[in-house]
């Protein structure tokens, strides 16, 4: 039986959000994302594309592009929140699906055609969510994930197709490489080097060819352009690694301002990794100077999800790294090898005061937020909690205004 895969993409999802919740933006051209001079354009309206305008641009060459355009600096937790509502009507609706992103879902609706229809399902759902959330959203329907997503690519915006099974190849072999994904900016040069543009010529190239050229992502990406994915629908993805960073508006060289940041950040993954009962076993600490080189060191730890054993850990990778005394751009702190348990007591270091300190703690911070409780050494530091579980099988909320 072949499988019938149903990708949905909410439409300028920010955006869409925010002219939810006010209808006087409606129509006008609208940046979501960093509002200073490093800001990033996390979402932009289709009205801001024919300027130029795209995702992941620097604002200020956004505002240069489109100087009309409303800049709004967005909300993490209501973009969170919209995204729970159509969540809970998907998993309502569909028996397996896989929660991509934010704002884009895959499901399985495999062996549906035999009961009621697979695109009758998918276009019943998708008017379900648009009449329920008031926002606009995209579907592609094929046999497998890459397909169905270029596909809600080509339907946007707030539209629907289906390609139907052995009409895969047509279908992609007009659009640009670009459209596959897995080709990016680098690979997608690479490419046009070769005189590549229309995914027709990777389809008629031999598949050793790409791989001299581009390696094992060589396979990949020819067996995608042929239409080719056996992905599965992947309801829970188990996080490996757990981490957070912050670009300043502007470079410093302030260091207890740096160790103040580093304390608030460690201090928030630590509860993370104890709200979502982990334990990490390597830390690690990111460093990007003004003149953009990046420096990261890490430490293989014994597993441990309290404070402060990992504060001095991060702070001593800091000092190691922390060497040309140059102006930083960007700071950030990582725990990975995670693995599932609670907090090991050490019996020659650990009261039963202590423990029972980081337990009420805690507790204040699941029932007030994150922030409700912090320790005095990184109270300085602005934006640095979370609005969710992020062991909780969902995808993190990426903005690009998380600046410091």
């Amino acid at each position: 039986m072949s499988r019938t895969i149903l990708h949905l993409d909410l439409d300028t999802f920010f955006v869409s959000v925010e002219r939810l919740l006010d209808s006087r933006l409606k129509q006008r051209p609208i940046l979501v994302g960093g509002v200073s001079d490093r800001g990033v354009v996390a979402a932009c309206s289709y009205e801001t594309r024919s300027f130029g305008v795209h995702s992941g641009m620097p604002m200020r060459m956004a505002k240069e592009l489109c100087p009309e355009a409303v800049i709004i600096k967005g909300n993490a937790g209501v973009y969170s929140k919209h995204s729970d509502v159509i969540t809970d009507i998907i998993k309502e609706k569909v028996p397996l699906f896989e929660k991509a992103s934010i704002d884009e879902f895959y499901a399985d609706l495999s062996g549906m055609d035999k009961f009621f229809g697979s695109y009758k399902y998918a276009s019943e759902l998708r008017r379900t969510i648009t009449k329920e959330t008031g926002l606009p959203i995209s579907f592609g329907l094929s046999v497998n994930k890459v397909v169905s997503k270029v596909a809600t690519g080509e339907a946007k915006p707030n539209n629907q197709l289906k390609i139907d099974y052995g009409f895969e190849k047509p279908f992609l072999a007009p659009l640009s490489i670009k459209k596959i994904p897995m080709i990016g900016d680098k690979t997608y040069l690479t490419l046009r080097n070769l005189g590549i543009k229309q995914v027709q010529t990777l389809q008629e190239m031999p598949k050793e060819m790409l791989y001299t050229v581009l390696g094992k992502n060589g396979l990949t990406i020819w067996d995608r352009a042929s239409g080719v994915d056996t992905t599965p629908v992947i309801p829970f993805c188990e996080r490996k690694s757990i981490s957070t960073e912050r670009t300043f508006d502007r470079d410093t060289t302030d260091v207890q301002k740096l160790r103040t940041l580093l304390i608030a950040m460690t201090e928030n993954l630590a509860y993370q990794l104890r709200r979502g009962e982990k334990l990490t076993a390597c830390v690690a600490v990111k460093l990007r100077y003004s003149d953009f080189q990046t420096v990261s060191k890490q430490l293989k730890i014994p597993y441990t999800s309290a404070d402060h054993i990992l504060i001095e850990k991060v702070l001593g990778l800091f000092k190691q790294l922390y060497n040309r005394r140059m102006l930083v751009r960007l700071i950030g702190v990582r725990f990975s090898h995670l693995v599932h348990g609670n907090y090991q007591i050490n019996l020659f270091e650990d009261s039963e005061e202590a423990i029972n300190l980081y337990q009420a703690l805690d507790k204040i911070r699941q029932r007030y937020g994150d922030k409700s409780v912090l320790r005095a050494a990184g109270m300085g530091a602005r934006t640095i909690g979370r609005m969710h579980n992020p062991f909780n099988g969902q995808p993190p909320t990426i903005l690009a205004h998380r600046k410091q």
